[in-house]
């Protein structure tokens, strides 16, 4: 059967799916996925998978693709993340048979994938893209398609779509943030540039960013002409997004945890991460439990955690908060009670970030800096956790810089030197130093192997001995070298009673022999 690509691929594989769920590290998993579908979601993508890991190890493919297949989970896209055409090849070879169509991540900005120079870090190098890509397409039996980020120009942006369209990418996601877009400098999406990417490209594009809710889609569809509209952090909150409804978050969370006992298994982390999305606005107010949820150890504590939130909400709701009333109101934000599943709203920039236009540097900057020290009445609340932590172990603990003892450093390295140190090094550089220049240091009693001194110091004072003459004069220099080594005798301790101990070393024997044989030698 040829493979289908293009609006043909999406219309009969995707069956024109419109509300996707987005592939999220540790959190589109297996259960998460069938949770989302029962709810509106017409297509999901796998967790972001490490390429050059999938290929080595089996157990990896195993616990992340192989044991999740399921009859219902389909249509499914597995995301890889790699930056090498033919590894991205093996992985995508070693998944197709498990999935509709295997995706490139082109949009991950986080420091990770810095570090491995991958995701949006590649949307520079477009020979090494279209390699990729190409050479996917050309072996796989499923469709290649990417998810990228745009860049701050929308005729780059665009450019960068039809690249990867001629190199055979079938359908395109496009997130409206540059890569500098992140975190508490998330912003705004533009939709602008998916516009204009859609209406450049002969594929089937999605549509990621600033999807809340159902109401969003709508609006997103009908701006940008997309075919479908893909949702991380909205779907996370609200399960039931795609639905159009709000439902009480324990409603999501015991029907998530049956679903997880339906299929295991299913890692303790995940769930615990996704009980902490679903009851983000409540544990704001019950911090107590907020602790708990992230003490406990087994699937049946998180449940326990998750009832004992939902019987504190009916208290409240029972005290005179009508829950109908609220429901009824399908608003959003503050309008709706901590009960109910909602969008987190990420404060914004002091000033609005729109494609990664960012204003006022320095501001910025000041946001970034760390945390300041303690006031000088060390109050805790100015600390760090770790740094609280360790003043729990030591109350005498102090962390202002002007009271941390001074050390000189080493003239070499610039740690610490010795205390004793003659040559005002550590006690690595003192050693080296002691081996390479026949030098010792009398005060950290650091020496040279005594064969090395006595060989080194008979070529420098007579490049060997050629006589009778330099027999003695190599023993005048006995007891320098023997001094070398007097304060190196070995001890035995009591863990080393069964070891054999030698008698102390006398370099004087293997000078005496060296002298004999050049005597010999030369008659």
């Amino acid at each position: 059967m040829a493979k289908l690509q293009g609006f043909e691929f999406w219309k009969k594989t995707l069956k024109e799916a419109r509300f996707v769920v987005a592939p999220m590290v540790d959190q589109s998993e297996l259960a998460w996925r069938l949770l989302s579908r029962r709810h509106g979601a017409q297509l999901c993508y796998t967790p972001m998978l490490h390429a050059q890991v999938f290929v080595r190890d089996a157990n990896y493919r195993r616990e992340n693709l192989y044991n999740e297949v399921c009859q219902e989970d389909r249509p499914l896209i597995t995301q890889f993340c790699a930056n090498d055409p033919e590894v991205f090849l093996k992985a995508a070879l070693l998944a197709q048979d498990y999935c509709d169509a295997i995706d490139l991540n082109l949009g991950c900005p986080q420091m990770i994938a810095k570090r491995g120079h991958y995701g949006v870090f590649l949307q520079d190098e477009w020979e090494l893209l279209e390699k990729m890509i190409r050479l996917a397409h050309e072996k796989l039996s499923v469709p290649i398609t990417c998810k990228i980020r745009v860049f701050k120009e929308i005729e780059k942006t665009v450019q960068y779509a039809q690249m990867l369209e001629t190199a055979g990418c079938q359908l395109l996601t496009v997130h409206g943030r540059t890569k500098d877009q992140k975190g508490a400098m998330t912003g705004v999406a533009s939709w602008e540039h998916i516009k204009a990417v859609r209406k450049a490209v002969n594929i089937p594009v999605f549509a990621n960013g600033n999807i809340q809710h159902l109401s969003d889609v709508e609006l997103c569809i009908q701006e940008t002409g997309v075919q479908g509209v893909m949702s991380a952090e909205g779907n996370l909150h609200n399960p039931a997004l795609f639905e159009g409804r709000s439902p009480p978050v324990w409603e999501m969370a015991e029907e998530y945890l049956d679903v997880v006992k339906q299929y295991p298994p299913c890692t303790l982390s995940y769930v615990r991460a996704h009980l902490f999305k679903l009851w983000h606005h409540t544990l704001q107010i019950h911090q107590d439990l907020r602790d708990d949820l992230a003490k406990v150890k087994t699937m049946e504590a998180l449940g326990n955690v998750s009832k004992q939130l939902r019987l504190r909400c009916q208290e409240e709701i029972t005290k005179g908060k009508d829950l109908k009333e609220e429901e009824e109101k399908g608003g959003r934000g503050p309008s709706l009670p901590h009960w109910i599943c909602q969008p987190y709203v990420r404060p914004q920039p002091k000033e609005p970030v729109t494609n990664g236009q960012t204003g006022g540097s320095g501001e910025r900057k000041a946001s970034c800096q760390k945390r300041l020290l303690e006031d000088s009445d060390r109050t805790v609340d100015t600390l760090s956790k770790n740094k609280q932590k360790k003043m729990s172990r030591n109350p005498n603990k102090n962390f202002c810089p002007e009271h941390k003892p001074k050390y000189i450093k080493c003239e070499q390295c610039g740690n610490p030197k010795g205390n004793k140190c003659v040559f005002n090094l550590c006690r690595g550089c003192c050693k080296k130093k002691a081996f390479k220049e026949v030098a010792d240091c009398p005060k950290i009693s650091l020496g040279v192997r005594p064969t090395n001194a006595c060989s080194r110091s008979l070529l420098h004072h007579g490049g060997g001995v050629q006589s009778l003459g330099g027999r003695h004069a190599a023993a005048e220099m006995l007891p320098a070298a023997s001094s070398l080594t007097s304060k190196r005798r070995p001890t035995v301790g009591p863990h080393r009673k069964n070891m054999q101990v030698h008698p102390p070393y006398k370099p004087e024997s293997d000078v005496m022999m060296l002298l004999e044989s050049q005597v010999h030698q030369h008659g």
